[in-house]
């Protein structure tokens, strides 16, 4: 997949005013072992609030991800573009955070434990919360998301808690 994103990221100057601290192209590198799935770690946060600190900076700039999906500190923040290549198998799985899903380009299917499908096309947004599911893209081409992953408690129903289940590839 030949996926680049470009990254800005702004802070300060001496005095104070805002600069643009790096401006830079990300390769994609396949994920999680899935050669369908390609995508560029953007940045990461490990607490509530941010730390905006210049010293912050490496850290966020390399990332946090310490399972699976997310930062697993309870408090941290990850966003992530990750194409979907067509025709790929499909992976149920769960993590432990609330995640803001924003289609950019091409289709895809969301597909729920219970059977329900959802038709995504691009603009469409997905607030998809510590429920099993998966990523399907049966399209004649390559599907991009945004993610914004916010660490949370997992779901609990009838006093069982649905913890993450990511299953190896």
């Amino acid at each position: 997949m030949a996926l680049e994103v470009r990254r800005i990221v702004t802070g300060h100057d001496a005095n104070g005013k805002a600069v643009i601290k790096t401006d830079e192209r990300l390769p994609a590198a396949s994920r999680l072992g899935r050669p369908h799935i390609a995508g560029c770690e953007i940045w990461s946060t490990d607490r509530m609030p941010a730390d905006n600190s210049d010293a912050a900076d490496a850290a966020q700039r390399k990332g946090f991800v310490t399972r699976y999906n997310y930062v697993d500190t309870g408090q941290g923040t990850v966003i992530r573009i990750t194409e979907f290549a067509p025709g790929g198998p499909k992976f149920m799985h769960r993590t432990e955070t609330v995640d803001y899903a924003l289609l950019l380009s091409g289709e895809c299917d969301l597909e729920l434990d219970s059977g329900e499908v959802a038709h995504l096309k691009p603009g469409d947004v997905v607030v998809q919360r510590g429920t099993m599911h998966a990523w399907v893209n049966h399209g004649p081409a390559p599907c991009v998301f945004a993610f914004i992953l916010i660490d949370a408690n997992p779901a609990t129903v009838a006093g069982q808690e649905l913890r993450t289940h990511f299953p190896a590839p």
